[in-house]
């Protein structure tokens, strides 16, 4: 019966744990740069898209495409950055045994 009691009590020890991250990631904020700084987006650490900021020096209406371009490369970095610190949380705690299903991260 002790072992069905400690294996209890860790599950519960995981569970907050994992709650605590949750928080921290919802809190992080994490930039992403492109075209050298000219476009930069700021994501959470759970990916989602807090603001994008764009330097008047890029904005060309004969180019919307590049602007569109970096607009995309900016937030891809900032949610790949997001993703690193989220899977270094979760090693802590998961041992390296691969991603948690349902947070939206890739195993």
């Amino acid at each position: 019966m002790r072992n069905i009691n400690d294996l209890m009590r860790k599950a519960q020890e995981l569970k907050k744990k994992m709650e605590e991250i949750e928080a921290e990631l919802d809190a992080l904020r994490v930039v992403g740069e492109a075209g050298g700084g000219a476009v930069k987006a700021t994501v959470s650490g759970k990916l989602d898209v807090i603001s994008v900021d764009v330097s008047e020096d890029v904005i060309d209406k004969e180019d919307k495409g590049m602007l569109e371009d970096l607009i995309v490369a900016a937030i891809r970095e900032a949610q790949d950055k997001a993703k690193r610190i989220a899977e270094e949380k979760f090693a802590e705690i998961g041992g390296g045994l691969g991603g948690f299903p349902g947070l939206g991260f890739p195993n």
